[in-house]
This record gives C-alpha cells, structure tokens and sequence, in this order.
C-alpha cells in the first residue's frame, strides 16, 4: 500500500536544507524527501514515496535498526557511518543521523561522507599503478626478446641480398631494422621508471617548477603564458628530484600540446599553484603535513571517454600521444608516496599532486 504523502508544509522547511532528508512512518514507508535526497539518490519524491528502506537499499537492515532505536529512545538521535548499497548503482557513503519526531515520524539525514569516498577512489588508483606496473614490465619483456631476434634477422638477410637487387630490396631490410629501433626505444621507456635508481636528496618545490617552466616556455615561447603561484613557506622534503621534474613536465608538456589553439589564439594559460596541506590521509597513512601541487590549464579538457583511464599505459588524448607520460608521473609520484589526481572539463584541466611533507 502506497504511503499517504505527507501534507505540503509538514516538511516544509526540509527542503530548504542542503543535506538529505528522508521522513519515514512507524513502518519504515517514506513519507517526504527532500529534494537534496532525491538528488542523492536519483530518484523523484513521487517515486520515493512508494518505496522503503530496503526496496531503496540492498543492505538496508542496519539504517532500519537505527530507526527502530530511535523511535524507542525519542528524546535521542543515532549516528553511523554507513554504506548503502543500491542494485545496479554504486554504494552511497553516508553518514546518517536518524531521530524521532514524535511517536510514529523517523526523519534520517544522510550526509556523503567525502572522505570515505576520496579514500577509496585513491585505494583504486594504488591498486589500478600497480596492476599497471605489472603489466608494463611483463609486457616489455615480453617484447623486448623478441624484436632484438627480428632486428638481427633482418641485418643478416641484408648481408646475404644478391648484390644486383641490394638497392631495391635493401628499402624494405631498413624498414623492419628501424620499426624494430623504434618499438625498442617504446620499451625502454616502459621500463625506464623499474631500472632507474630511485636517487634521494634535499628537494624544493620551486625549483622543480621553476624547471619545468623554462623547459615548457623555451618550446612554446609565444602564445603560452606560465603563471606562478607559490606558497614560499613550503619546506623542502626528501625525494628524487629528476623523477619529480620529469612527473610535472609530463603533466604540463600534455597541458602545453592540449591548448594548441589557445597558443595560436595567444591567450594559453598554465598556472603552478602551491600550497600546504594538513591532516591529509595518503594510501591509509596520515600525515600532519603534505605538499598540494596543482598544474591547471585553460584547454578544451580532458574527452570524457578516456578521462577515467588516463593514468593506464598507452592511453593518449592526441594523435602521435605514446599514452606513456602521465602512467610515468603516476608511477614517479607513488614512488614519492604521494597521489595524483585530475579533474577536467572544457575550459578548466586541474591535476593535483599530494607528497607528505616532514
């Protein structure tokens, strides 16, 4: 049986509030929900008010329970921190607070809990680098054996052409010595970031960008603004210095190639903005203080059909991309302990790069 809906100015003040709120009757059937609810769980009040808590929710029995408490204890509200499963849908983090109002009402309020869900998207990011490094290093090894034997066959067949047909066979020897040359130099790279010593020091921020800028500047020198935006009380920290260098000028030399028609139209913008984080959480680790790097662009931004598989291998934006440079500052940031994250639409790129600071 279909709930009465509750009478226009009952709730009223509910829907002025920017959290979600459900009011539930003694059976758990909703009565009103707010339009922040309806939001939170894309659905309208009309088809909300047909459905209760666990025809809304796969596990819906401890939000139920907290319910029930509450209508036992009125004069008390219950708070948890849960994960409301949906079929079909993601898990929504919550944290609820559920209360009676008077004898036979429940209002829950449900708050996402951004935290949780920051802490798990990173969680996938951890284990999406290190799938991703697994495979990166099988895959050219894989590969590598092979091409130097396809090389060197092809060198000797060179030698061993008939003199009269040498100039017009010799074209198509060269074509497979140098494609092999060419794949050759792709897995290296691949390989490059697991060979490389990880060499620690003494290393400032700003110089690294300062770095970055001149390199980026001396390729694109007209059209392409840099702007800097530091804060100077930033300390210097233990890390490699080259791999963070080459992290940034990966993400900016993307950010640079990207706003091509902005260059052409000589109103292209990068900026270098540094802050301090505190209390920030970096793979389950909690740190006091942590650098908050962020290399922003005024580019068309990222297509929506590879911006969640950016940082996998051999994924590019452009025609000619190697689909390598962000999958290597991936990799060169996690090995600093830190994250990398991006978010993108037309007009406005933002990666962001957390490093816990000493």
């Amino acid at each position: 049986m279909t709930p009465d809906p509750a009478p226009a100015t009952a709730y009223a003040g509910l829907d002025l509030l920017a959290t979600s709120v459900l009011a539930l009757d003694a059976e758990g059937r909703i009565r009103h929900a707010n339009p922040a609810a309806e939001n939170l769980l894309e659905s309208s009040l009309k088809a909300l008010l047909r459905q209760t808590l666990a025809t809304l929710f796969t596990n819906a029995a401890e939000l139920s329970a907290l319910c029930a408490q509450a209508l036992a204890t009125p004069t008390a509200d219950f708070r948890q921190d849960l994960a409301l499963e949906r079929a079909g849908r993601e898990p929504l983090h919550v944290h609820s607070i559920v209360s009676a109002q008077g004898v036979d009402d429940v209002i829950i309020e449900l708050r996402e809990n951004v935290q949780q869900l920051k802490l798990d998207r990173e969680e996938r990011m951890l284990d999406q680098s290190q799938v991703n490094k697994e495979l990166i290093r099988n895959l050219a090894h894989e590969i590598k054996n092979p091409l130097g034997g396809i090389r060197g066959a092809a060198q000797l067949l060179e030698l061993e052409l008939p003199p009269l047909h040498l100039a017009a066979l010799r074209e198509y020897t060269q074509v497979i010595i140098k494609e092999a040359d060419r794949l050759q130099t792709l897995v290296d790279r691949l390989l490059a970031p697991h060979r490389r010593p990880h060499i620690v020091g003494d290393v400032n921020i700003h110089e690294v960008l300062e770095r970055v800028r001149s390199l980026i500047l001396a390729e694109f020198p007209q059209g392409l603004a840099i702007r800097r935006d530091y804060d100077a009380s930033l300390p210097e920290f233990r890390g490699d210095k080259e791999q963070l260098i080459q992290a940034v000028l990966n993400i900016a030399h993307n950010a640079a190639q990207a706003l091509a028609e902005r260059i052409a139209a000589g109103d292209a913008e990068i900026v270098f903005r540094t802050r301090v984080a505190r209390q920030v959480t970096l793979a389950k680790v909690r740190y006091g203080l942590a650098l908050d790097l962020h290399i922003l662009d005024n580019g068309p931004g990222i297509p929506p059909s590879i911006r969640d598989h950016i940082f996998y291998p051999l994924v590019s934006g452009r025609d000619g991309g190697s689909g390598l440079g962000l999958t290597l500052a991936q990799t060169f940031v996690h090995q600093h302990l830190g994250v990398i994250e991006c978010e993108s639409r037309p007009g406005s790129t933002d990666f962001r790069i957390l490093l816990p600071l000493p």
